[in-house]
């Protein structure tokens, strides 16, 4: 991979407003692939009962793309491309954080009893994953 232009950068990575139907009996939000977020989703996962102090996360994907919600609570997400780093507090169940492919991304900071959702672009495959911070830098060109 280049050294001037990674294929992807925190830039990239954005907040997405999510449709938010509000009514006096309660609010409903929706989301739809290729219309709510830029891929289709074939995997949703969720953590919860995240203890006091813990962190997620800590991980890179080299072909995912996900949509991070805070469903309830809030924490935060820490995105790092190997050159920026931008961090994000999710705390609206009607935002989203789109992260891209060839991004490090660590979940900490949650609060009682929040539930994090995301969206995968793909099922599980322990192939795409970068576990090591060191291997991610070295795989996309950056120097530890």
């Amino acid at each position: 991979m280049s050294e001037t232009q990674p294929p992807f950068s925190v830039d990239q990575c954005r907040i997405v407003e999510l449709p938010k139907i509000s009514d006096p009996r309660g609010n409903l939000t929706f989301i739809e692939g290729r219309r709510h977020v830029p891929f289709d989703f074939q995997r949703m996962y969720y953590l919860y009962d995240v203890p006091g102090g813990a962190e997620r996360g800590g991980h890179a994907h080299k072909a995912l793309h996900q949509l991070i919600i805070a469903m309830s609570g809030s924490f935060d997400v820490l995105l790092d491309d190997g050159r920026n780093k931008k961090q994000f507090h999710l705390n609206r169940s009607y935002y989203g954080l789109y992260v891209c492919p060839l991004i490090w991304r660590e979940l900490n900071n949650f609060s009682s009893g929040s539930v994090c959702v995301v969206l995968a672009s793909n099922t599980y495959d322990e192939a795409d994953y970068y576990r090591d911070y060191g291997e991610f830098l070295q795989a996309i060109g950056s120097q530890p």
